[in-house]
């Protein structure tokens, strides 16, 4: 028995040590998350092919994101375009099946490097049905507020990762110049120093940097509540010749630095994880091409080192006409720095020609080992390779009572009241709630999605009361009068129907239709008709205050006689309640522009600080209410 015993304990001890061996040989570091951040950068980056790098490189539309596609290119993200939707009205169940499949799709792979899904959410979770819209940021900068934007952040991370997704591309921390600029109401401020408090909107969606972090590393706090965030778009977008979008920001280095940087700082010092490189040049160089700006000063002045990511077809934009040259676009975007290339749909062409040239030493390895690096850093940080897949147990949030609440009161905190009554001794505002009749009226006073403006449901936004749940204004007064009050509302009344109806007073909510980008370029910065035929029928007839609905300042000094009291708006979003917290005294008024509101569009560009300022109402100016709640 004893002879027996030796070979069977020999044969035990070999099967113990060979099946040790294999552990090791299966031990894989970078899916350890005990092992420190840069060691399972490594190991995975050890292991990897050119194709598997270059697949990490590439962001792809969720239209295109395909099972077969993730698995074959081994495709390192995909997005959602302004209004792409897994389906129309979708709920968050949906949405995360959505996101869940393309995810297991990409852990399917050989090393199995989860796929990082990103979305627009620049005024809360915006492309999806039922969620909280809060204000532009053209309204946010007029509360001054780091605190409430910190909130906003918070609220809106939830609402994000309530649908499955991990990634936004926000917040847009512009510094506008020029109101003629479509997408001057995703910026906060024509100050930079606005704009710099605000970025207190990263760590409300990434969480707090903890303290003692290296400067410039990406930071998302572990968990399910938290979402990376994309500082954009770098730099001068707000600043380009006569505000036509993509153009050429025309400045010396140090105006850049004084005015179009010093929020970068901000959000790299709070820890942002990416970068989006803006569409527009400086000084005639294309930003999506310019190595000094992305490689040079931010990610190695600014020692920023989570990724920089491409704006949608960016690097095509680089030649005139676009895609015109795409190899050479290929060339010129990556060896500038960008990491991750917004593709969005031919992908195959990106990464045909990136391999060509990486193995023709046109682009250096080094240029894709350091874009990698850095997408996995962010990768590693946010725990996808922990926690990879969503659950459904967020869905509560999407829309919440709370973060309406909030959104409300951001409102009420972004109104300015430019002007209230004949003098300081007859306010017209606060309006009272006990009036026989009174007449409400304007193309928006009952439109949700006029309030809410573009990049709400779809990319260009939508008119109408059909694409979301929220508040209009006109249901807003109607909850907040006296229930004796009889509300008479006409969209576009003649002034004999004002005349004959004996209001005690009215309220015109007139503005800009929704827009976006482009689209919203303007040389003359005027109300639509109906508009000022509205407010001229009206106001001449009845004591009137006009709220004025927009993105930015607007031509409004040709009516501003007949006007009684007058209110910016901006684009406040679903919770129009909060317009009326403060028109009818709940809350007093305290918002102060952060705009300067032109007198003529002649006088564009003019800002704060210029020699010959010369204003409608000057940066920084709005009256106060008291709250008449006692």
């Amino acid at each position: 028995m004893g002879k027996l015993l030796i070979p069977i304990l020999g044969f035990l001890l070999f099967f113990f040590l060979a099946a040790a061996a294999g552990d090791v040989k299966n031990y894989l570091k970078y899916k350890d998350p005990k092992q420190p951040l840069g060691v399972r950068i490594r190991d995975l980056m050890s292991r990897m092919t050119l194709q598997e790098k270059i697949g990490q490189m590439v962001q792809v539309e969720l239209t295109v994101a395909t099972t077969d596609a993730m698995k074959k290119y081994f495709i390192g993200s995909v997005l959602s375009g302004g209004g792409s939707v897994p389906a129309p009205k979708a709920s968050a169940e949906t949405w995360v099946k959505t996101v869940n499949n393309i995810q297991k799709a990409a852990l399917s792979t050989r090393l199995g490097i989860p796929m990082i899904y990103g979305i627009d959410a620049v005024h809360g979770h915006n492309n999806v049905y039922k969620a909280t819209i809060f204000p532009h940021n053209v309204g946010l900068g007029v509360t001054r507020d780091p605190q409430l934007l910190k909130r906003i952040g918070e609220a809106t991370a939830l609402e994000v990762r309530a649908t499955g997704i991990p990634y936004v591309f926000a917040p847009c921390i512009a510094v506008c110049r020029d109101p003629r600029w479509g997408r001057c109401y995703e910026s906060y401020s024509e100050d930079h120093r606005i704009v710099q408090a605000l970025t207190e909107i990263i760590p409300g969606l990434q969480g707090d940097l903890p303290t003692n972090s290296r400067k410039g590393v990406p930071f998302v706090a572990p968990g399910k509540t938290k979402v990376a965030a994309c500082a954009k778009h770098y730099v001068g977008d707000g600043g380009t010749t006569r505000g036509i979008n993509e153009n050429n920001t025309v400045i010396s280095l140090s105006g850049l630095l004084n005015i179009h940087m010093p929020a970068y700082f901000n959000a790299i010092s709070k820890g942002v994880a990416t970068v989006m490189v803006s569409y527009s040049s400086w000084n005639g160089k294309k930003m999506h091409a310019n190595h000094d700006l992305v490689t040079g000063f931010l990610k190695n002045k600014m020692k920023f080192r989570g990724f920089v990511i491409s704006d949608w077809q960016g690097i095509d934009r680089i030649t005139s006409p676009p895609g015109a040259n795409y190899s050479y676009s290929v060339e010129a975007g990556v060896s500038a720095g960008i990491d991750m290339v917004m593709v969005p749909y031919n992908f195959t062409e990106f990464i045909d020609d990136l391999t060509y040239q990486v193995r023709n030493k046109i682009i250096p390895m080094s240029r894709i080992n350091d874009a990698v690096q850095r997408i996995l850093r962010v990768k590693f940080t946010m725990g996808l390779f922990e926690n990879p897949l969503a659950d459904l147990s967020l869905a509560n949030q999407l829309g919440s009572q709370e973060h309406r609440e909030l959104a409300r009161e951001a409102v009420r905190k972004s109104l300015v009241l430019l002007k209230n009554g004949e003098s300081a001794d007859e306010p017209l505002v606060p309006l009272p709630k006990r009036a026989p009749k009174i007449l409400v009226a304007g193309s928006h006073a009952d439109n949700l999605g006029n309030q809410c403006g573009g990049w709400t449901i779809t990319w260009q936004g939508l008119s109408g009361n059909n694409l979301t749940s929220g508040t209009t204004v006109l249901n807003a007064i109607k909850n907040t009068v006296d229930p004796a009050t009889k509300v008479v509302y006409n969209k576009n009344p003649d002034a004999n129907f004002v005349k004959s109806n004996k209001f005690s007073y009215a309220i015109v909510v007139v503005g800009e239709p929704p827009y976006a980008e482009t689209f919203g370029d303007s040389l003359n910065l005027t109300i639509p008709e109906p508009g000022p035929s509205t407010i001229t029928n009206v106001c001449t007839s009845v004591k009137c205050v006009v709220i004025i609905i927009s993105g930015r300042p607007v031509v409004i000094q040709p009516y501003l006689a007949n006007i009684d009291a007058l209110v910016a708006a901006w684009l406040p979003g679903t919770e129009g309640q909060g317009v009326a917290d403060v028109l009818f005294g709940d809350y007093g008024f305290t918002g102060k522009l952060a705009r300067t509101w032109f007198k003529t569009v002649d006088q564009l560009p003019m800002n704060v600080g210029d020699p010959h300022y010369d204003p409608l109402f000057p940066f920084g100016f709005g009256l106060t209410t008291k709250s008449t709640k006692h």
